[in-house]
């Protein structure tokens, strides 16, 4: 715990006389997993795959399985931005967990025309090459539970990775803590993203674009920064049976997100908070079949110049389960709120239970009498 002070300590250190970056690593904002999607992300306390290591590490503690995997393919914008995530989950004991994490957001085959015209002025179609943008989370995780009182707590730390390129590239870190209660049917989570503040450096090659640069008269940038203020999400369900034998379920959630960096279109704001609810309700079969849906972005868009309205975006979906494989898809919204766009999510979730090696019985020892 005094290490965990002394590393959030430096980390405000460092920022106090940095600028914060509205909406810095939004990527890490969309969600994972098809399930989390299909509910509009009202998710902080139902996660118990390897999802929870985006989702809130707490949730380590519940896995079903001895390993857990968990792979997600998403695409925005008809295809031009890949959004992918794989996860493993690791069942240590009865109390606690381990995760590993990658999420990739990229745009890959970007044509590179800065050498399209010769030393001669020609145009040479043969010296156009392609890059990729990308940015990537390696995300490592543990969580732990206190079996006394229902209660589970949990760390995700995160290296952050964006590649441009020949162009640049940069570094950055960040700690996210999670706790997750849950007593009967109840289950409530508490998920502080970015709590030391994240920061990511860059550094550019600008040897490739500082001729061009000049000739437009703009500055060349070497070097900049990234930060990324902590947001906090409050998240809580009940499980609803239907009948008796328990087949028919429905489980209604509802999360709040609190962001700290500055004023945004949400139903409930001021500098520099602002406050963005979450609503979902899922409905299972005996843990076979499940349908969703939930509804967030919630904002107040212009409809004309001297009337405003409020927006609010839908997201639905669908999953099965045979026995220990996971299939979800989930339609959910993305870009703009005030423009409906919406994008297909599928996932995968495969189990397994690995059976440790019982020691072998040591021989029996007889005494000469």
């Amino acid at each position: 715990m005094k290490f965990l002070a002394s590393l959030v300590l430096a980390c405000v250190v460092i920022t106090a006389h940095a600028q914060f970056n509205k909406y810095a690593n939004a990527y890490l904002d969309i969600g994972v997993g098809a399930r989390a999607l299909g509910l509009s992300n009202a998710y902080t306390h139902l996660p118990e795959d390897a999802t929870s290591i985006y989702w809130n590490p707490a949730g380590l503690t519940g896995l079903k399985n001895t390993v857990d995997i968990n792979l997600m393919h998403n695409e925005h914008f008809g295809g031009i931005v890949k959004y992918d995530f794989g996860g493993l989950g690791v069942k240590i004991n009865e109390n606690s967990g381990l995760g590993f994490g990658l999420i990739r957001s990229g745009v890959d085959n970007i044509p590179n025309t800065l050498e399209l015209i010769d030393t001669d002025g020609n145009i040479n179609y043969d010296r156009i090459t392609s890059f990729s943008v990308a940015d990537y989370a390696f995300m490592l995780s543990y969580a732990r539970k206190i079996n006394k009182i229902g209660l589970s707590y949990g760390a995700t730390a995160k290296v952050l990775h964006r590649n441009i390129g020949k162009f640049g590239k940069g570094w950055g870190f960040g700690l996210d803590l999670g706790f997750l209660y849950q007593h009967k049917n109840w289950r409530a989570g508490l998920m502080l993203r970015d709590i030391s503040t994240t920061i990511t450096n860059f550094t550019y090659n600008t040897e490739e674009f500082e001729e061009v640069f000049n000739a437009t008269g703009n500055e060349v940038l070497r070097k900049s920064s990234e930060i990324a203020l902590p947001k906090i999400a409050l998240g809580a369900g009940y499980k609803i049976h239907f009948d008796k034998n328990k087949a028919f379920h429905a489980t209604p959630s509802v999360d709040i997100l609190f962001t700290t960096d500055g004023r945004r279109n949400t139903p409930i704001s001021w500098d520099p908070i602002s406050i963005d609810p979450r609503f979902g309700i899922e409905i299972g079969y005996k843990d076979i079949v499940f349908l969703r849906g939930g509804c967030g972005q919630i904002q107040q868009s212009k409809e004309t110049p001297d009337k405003k309205v409020w927006l609010v975006k839908p997201n639905i979906g669908a999953g099965f389960r045979i026995k220990t494989v996971m299939v979800d898809y989930a339609l959910a919204s993305i870009g703009d709120r005030s423009v409906f766009l919406f994008s297909h999510v599928f996932s995968l979730r495969i189990g397994f239970n690995v059976k440790k090696k019982e020691a072998p019985a040591s021989p029996k020892t007889s005494s000469l009498l």
